[in-house]
């Protein structure tokens, strides 16, 4: 059993996406895993943000693992990205998951799914 923070998409996700994500969701908390899910552990009742950002922040840092579900069009989920990238850097240990591996092709030029990439493979910043 784990304890899973879900980088996903949330303000703007479509109906489809939602669906997609629940699923996952579901499977993860079917194995056994307790999963942090943005969209239903977070309250987004925040006008500005700020809190949001630092919920999820703490929620990620006690996780041992993050499943990122990337959808590149996603501001949260790229910024969500960036606080993992800062959290492996300062040392913490996650096992970093690529939820719809499908979407992150790897790019000939530099890019988030190409970070993304690497992270899930082991990488360390």
């Amino acid at each position: 059993m784990s304890a899973i923070f879900l980088i996903c998409p949330v303000r703007n996700a479509s109906p489809e996406a939602t669906e997609r994500v629940k699923a996952y969701v579901a499977g993860l908390e079917s194995g056994g895993h307790r999963v942090h899910w943005p969209a239903r552990d977070t309250a987004q009742d925040d006008p500005v943000g700020m809190r949001i950002c630092v919920d999820n922040a703490s929620a990620m840092l006690v996780a041992s693992e993050v499943h990122v579900w990337f959808e590149a069009s996603s501001q949260g989920t790229i910024f969500d990205a960036g606080m993992l990238f800062m959290a492996l850097h300062l040392g913490f240990e996650k096992r970093v998951v690529i939820a719809n591996p499908e979407a992150v092709a790897p790019t000939a030029h530099k890019s988030f799914q190409n970070v993304l990439l690497a992270l899930a493979n082991g990488e360390r910043p």
